[in-house]
Parts: C-alpha cells; structure tokens; sequence
C-alpha cells in the first residue's frame, strides 16, 4: 500500500546525518507531493536551533524530543521515517518511542549504517580541528564548503563534533526489535559501511525486511533523493 493509496498522505519524518539541519530534506518535498508530507527532526546545534547545547548522547536526544517530533507529527498519523547514518540509530530510537505511544509507525528506512549493535572501529570523536576535519571527510566521501569559510566553520564544527561523539558512542535503548518493516539502504560504493553490515538491520525487526543498492558512495542520497523516495514507497509501507 503506497502513502498515495491509503485517502490520507502520510508523513516521512526524516532524521538528518551527522551535522546536518531539516533543510538538507527541502528538495524531497516535491517528488514526494502527493506521497508524503516531508518533515525532519531539527536538533540542537543546527539552523533554528543553532545556539542550543548540541546532544551527546543518541538516546537522550530521541527522549528529549519525542514530544516536539510527535507534535509535529499529529495524533494518529501513520508515519515512515528516514535516517541517514547518525540519523538511521536515531530514527531506530524514535520508532520505539513512537510505537510506544501508539504512533502508527508503517516503516523504518535506514540508510548508510550498520545494524544498530555494531560500532564503527575508526573514529572520529576526540580529534580537533583540522584532524577531526580530515577523518569526518574522510568519512562522508566529501567535504562541506562551508567549513572553508572561518565564520561558518565556527558555527558548524560544534554540532559536527557533538553528532560525530553520539553517533560512535551509540549504544541501543533496548535489544527488542520493532515490529515494523525495515528498509535497509546503502551506496554501491559506501568505503564506511559494508553490505553485510546493511544487512544486519534484517535483526532488528519483527517484519518484513529488504536491502537496496543506488550508486554512490557513503553520501549518495546528495544526489538520489527521488530515487530513494521511489524505494521508501516500493518498501516501507504494510502491504493491505
């Protein structure tokens, strides 16, 4: 059952990466029309939540907004989320708590990330400046212009910093997996997370799961939104 199917448009919430905003989903907006209402969790440390203490913690950070993501969500609206990265873990904590407040959770898209009990082993957090720089480069296949400009640099690098310390010290709220379809998504090219590693969120649901494959690298979703929009409708929902 695609959200276009089901009388009334569903929500993608989508949760963003490691020191990205809610604007980075914007674009999806109008592939999406007539699917989904695209919204995106807004933490801490970022666009209009810049000067607030950023999270350290994933699990704190779902718990602490759970109230503000389910307000924007409205009672009773079936939901899919989407997380990339640090944005996949947090969106597997949020699911739980959706589902515990009786959020009707259709699917959960995780994308760029292992399963939530593996650890990346080469880290980013502790590092500084240009060092801690070069390894979330490193990482992400690319590097962001604006941490070329001093100003902007200075307002990014603590969000980044605090993302990349909660992302490599995540540790899941609970082994119970959820029992919603799991939709497991990676870049062909992805030098960061493995297609076993991908794989391994076939664990953590009680439903039905599926893996796909776009090309690109750890970052590809930069340049496939509407085709990873067309894989969320093909996958994530419960079929009538």
């Amino acid at each position: 059952m695609s959200a276009a199917d089901a009388g009334e448009r569903a929500t993608l919430l989508c949760v963003p990466f490691a020191g990205a905003g809610p604007s980075f989903f914007h674009p999806w907006r109008e592939p999406a029309a007539g699917r989904w209402r695209v919204t995106a969790v807004e933490l801490p440390g970022r666009e209009r939540r810049l000067m607030q203490e950023p999270y350290r913690n994933v699990v704190e950070a779902a718990k602490n907004e759970i109230d503000r993501v389910a307000a924007d969500l409205g009672p009773g609206t079936r939901t899919v989320l989407f997380g990339h990265s640090l944005g996949a873990v947090l969106a597997y904590e949020l699911t739980h708590l959706l589902l515990a407040r009786g959020v009707p959770v259709q699917g959960l898209v995780v994308s760029g990330s292992p399963g939530p009990w593996t650890q990346r082993e080469r880290r980013a957090a502790g590092l500084r400046g240009d060092e801690f720089l070069a390894r979330v480069e490193e990482f992400a296949g690319f590097r962001h212009e604006a941490l070329d400009h001093p100003e902007m640099r200075e307002l990014i690098l603590p969000a980044l910093q605090a993302d990349c310390e909660m992302h490599e010290a995540y540790r899941p709220s609970t082994d119970t997996p959820v029992p919603v379809p799991i939709c497991s998504l990676r870049g062909d090219h992805d030098g960061l997370v493995t297609a076993e590693e991908a794989r391994q969120w076939r664990d953590a649901t009680t439903a039905g799961f599926h893996y796909t494959e776009l090309p690109g690298d750890h970052m590809y979703l930069v340049d496939h939104g509407p085709q990873i929009l067309d894989v969320i409708e093909a996958h994530s929902t419960v079929p009538n």
